[in-house]
């Protein structure tokens, strides 16, 4: 219940329309209602005192009825409809918003197709929730609730033959509610699971082909292809078996009114046409309690799914602006890491107490064995992660005292695995700043050796890249990223291991072009090549965590440590290629 009300707090802002839709429900539930009261009419006076005149005004009302309720059964489709769909796109929409407030460590910690599954299946599964089933609550409720007003006033002692049926039908809604909510719950799973299978399986495409791993890629999706199908149909069996228990109990009800009232109507104790209406409302008690459990089991289904929305939206948002954050003004490049400890949990220590300096315009390589930590440098510089320890300036600033947005604006990032994205490639550059002219895009692209290239494109800057930039090569995909980084015209810049993934050509193409971004700039590069970074100011080696080694080439090379021992490795490889 707590789930559900969180739910209508969201129809907030629509309550007018969801008053008129509830308006337009209980209109036209009327004439549902009104209908049994008619055939009373029809059986003790038009039939018993054969009265035309009667039976002509009853059948001109009941056209009336019928029009009537089909005009605001229009109302309460339509506002019902437009009020869940736009709670639907809220709830999206806040979703959505709150992935882009979460840290990295999210993203880390789950599957791609599971997050998409939180904003397409899940969101999708409320829909139902919030638009068919709550007309068809406010409707049933109110048929029954005004059928047993009716049934009230006809005959209370027969009433109470039909109420005892009420607790047995409440205790099986209870009981199979909480299994059909924990089916529900599955169901959600295993569909979040398909969506990322199938992810992995269209971002790897390539992989697949050339390992030759359609077979086994197809039987890994049938396995949860058939999870699914499994949670789907112990759903099913419980839904199934809800309906006819509930009809059940509503046939034995309806046994004991046809039982008691005929007996009264011999009696003389109500009429014959009290009792046809009394069965008629007793009907309508049925089919809305019928009705009623079919929407409750599916109420359960999506609130499974609601609860794995509210899960994502209260998640703690680790990275977030201090109380008292100001925004970070124009820098000038200074960055120092003093003392800095990181750990991703609470066991695994991935950058124990690293200090050092860059002062304005330097350029900062960062060497070292797989898992020595480099990368983790260049994520903590921009508050991907926060420090466990220590802390790290940007000209004399704390970052955690300056906005998030402030510092990664001045922050300018090439990974090495270039991240295009479905548009053109104007469209891709223009990332970098959205506010910039088309001369000064053009410029970037020219800077980063990528407008030439761009114009051989079929249509040039309007050129559609497709998905990750699929139809040009790496080297081309990286100088458009560069282009971006030059457009964003950043004054700290990071470069994680930008050209280790392309050819020798490429390469050189691609340096030419990041050596020209560096100019007066604070760079942190990242290196697989060593040979890329002879000229830097100051190269640190790290190892395990910590740094090692510090200085320029020649002094590294001169104290024979694990710098130059990497060095050698990369010359003899390139010598005997």
């Amino acid at each position: 219940m707590s789930l559900y009300i969180r739910l209508i707090k969201y129809i907030g802002s629509y309550k007018l329309r969801l008053i008129a839709a509830a308006i337009c429900t209980i209109v036209a539930a009327g004439g549902t209602i009104y209908l049994p009261w008619i055939i009373k009419d029809v059986v003790d006076q038009v039939l018993a005192e054969k009265d035309a005149v009667k039976l002509n005004y009853i059948s001109m009302s009941i056209v009336l009825v019928f029009i009537v309720r089909g005009i605001f059964y229009y109302g309460q489709s339509y506002l019902m409809s437009y009020v869940g769909q736009r709670v639907v796109i809220d709830i999206r929409k806040a979703v959505f918003e709150k992935l882009q407030r979460l840290s990295m460590a999210f993203y880390d910690k789950n599957k791609t197709g599971t997050i998409m599954s939180y904003v397409s299946n899940d969101v999708s599964a409320l829909q139902t929730a919030m638009v068919d089933n709550i007309v068809e609550l406010i409707t049933e409720g109110f048929i029954l609730i005004a059928s047993i007003v009716a049934m009230l006033y006809l005959d209370w002692k027969l009433f109470m033959f039909t109420l005892a049926t009420f607790p047995v039908v409440l205790l099986f809604i209870d009981f199979f509610g909480k299994k059909i909510r924990k089916s529900g719950s599955r169901i959600q799973e295993a569909t979040a699971d398909i969506t990322s299978v199938l992810q992995e399986v269209v971002s790897s495409a390539r992989v697949i082909k050339s390992f030759v791993r359609e077979a086994y890629e197809i039987k890994r999706f049938d396995k949860e292809n058939i999870r699914n199908f499994r949670a789907n149909m112990k759903y099913v069996q419980l839904s199934a078996t809800l309906t006819p228990t509930i009809e059940l109990v509503a046939a034995i009800g309806v046994t004991l009114i046809i039982w008691y009232g005929g007996h009264s109507v011999i009696d003389g104790e109500i009429t014959a046409g009290a009792l046809v209406a009394f069965l008629t409302y007793a009907v309508n008690i049925s089919n809305p309690i019928k009705r009623l459990s079919r929407v409750i089991g599916n109420i359960q289904k999506a609130l499974a799914a609601a609860q794995r929305v509210f899960d994502v939206l209260d998640l703690p948002e680790l990275i977030t602006n201090a109380p008292q954050a100001k925004a970070l003004p124009k820098v000038r490049g200074k960055v120092e890491f003093k003392n800095v400890t990181f750990k991703y949990t609470d066991e695994d220590v991935v950058l124990d107490n690293v200090s050092f300096q860059a002062q304005p315009g330097q350029v900062i390589a960062l060497v070292g064995p797989s898992g020595a930590g480099k990368s983790t440098v260049a994520s903590l510089l921009p508050r991907f992660y926060d420090v466990s320890q220590g802390s790290i300036t940007v000209d004399g600033q704390d970052i955690r005292d300056v906005t998030i947005s402030s510092l990664r604006e001045q922050v300018g990032i090439v990974p090495q695995e270039t991240m295009l994205f479905n548009g053109t490639v104007y469209d891709n550059i223009l990332y970098g700043r959205l506010d910039a002219t088309p001369e000064e895009v053009e410029a970037a692209a020219k800077a980063a050796n990528a407008h030439d290239f761009i114009l051989e494109l079929p249509h040039g800057y309007a050129t559609m890249l497709g998905d990750r930039g699929a139809n040009i090569s790496g080297g081309q995909r990286q100088r458009i990223a560069i282009a971006r980084a030059i457009l964003k015209n950043p004054q700290i810049l990071i470069l994680d291991e930008a050209t280790s993934a392309l050819d020798t050509e490429s390469e050189r193409v691609v340096q030419e072009a990041l050596d020209r971004l560096m100019i007066g700039r604070t760079s942190f590069v990242i290196a697989h090549r060593l040979s890329t970074i002879k000229n830097a100011d100051k190269i640190l080696v790290l190892e395990k965590g910590r740094i090692v080694e510090e200085g320029n080439h020649a002094e590294l090379m001169a104290l024979d440590g694990l710098y130059a021992h990497l060095h050698r490795i990369q010359y003899q490889r390139k010598v005997v290629e």
